[in-house]
């Protein structure tokens, strides 16, 4: 039940604010603090050609891709051939040109370390489009993935997640690394 308030009471209080004005009241958002823009990563670039110690003449492209930085554990990169990883990110780019390929390529994993994913799927396809039907994208891949520091191992997919004409890329740990610029 309401409280009623007694006519005594009521004349009291007009008495006490009959010389108050009302204050002009804007509607501004209260104020909240707010965390700071989280900046989007730079552009991934590959090394440039003179600081590559790696000619892509000196990279064997097999039907079977495999590599591996030095460090990468055994266990993990099993995993990896197994398909054990979830893939965080894919882009297919069978068909393309090589050099849109490479920006394109480029442009993914600057979008894989903005996402902090660990694992992604690049499709290159078999090369059975191209003249001589040899894998043109397939071994541009192969080399262009061992230029970035990123990328600490890759491998052909499994089977159901395109075989010899995709590979699993597996990236730097996204936490790692944010530890380590903290320290």
């Amino acid at each position: 039940m309401k409280p009623t308030l007694q006519d005594a009471d009521r004349q009291l209080f007009r008495e006490q604010v009959e010389d108050a004005e009302p204050l002009s009241f804007e509607s501004a958002e209260p104020f909240r603090r707010r965390p700071p823009p989280v900046p989007r990563p730079r552009p991934i670039e590959a090394p440039e050609d003179e600081r590559v110690a790696l000619a892509e003449s000196e990279v064997e492209t097999h039907d079977y891709l495999l590599f591996a930085r030095p460090g990468v554990q055994n266990r993990v990169l099993a995993d990896l051939q197994r398909g054990a990883f979830p893939v965080g990110l894919e882009v297919d780019l069978h068909g393309l040109q090589a050099e849109h390929a490479r920006q394109i390529l480029a442009e993914f994993l600057t979008e894989c370390a903005h996402r902090r994913v660990r694992c992604a799927r690049i499709i290159h396809g078999k090369g059975y489009g191209s003249s001589g039907r040899a894998p043109v994208l397939k071994s541009k891949v192969n080399y262009w993935l061992r230029l970035y520091d990123q990328v600490l191992a890759f491998c052909s997919a499994t089977r159901r997640d395109g075989g010899t004409g995709a590979v699993y890329v597996l990236l730097r740990n996204p936490n790692k690394a944010s530890r380590a610029r903290m320290d």
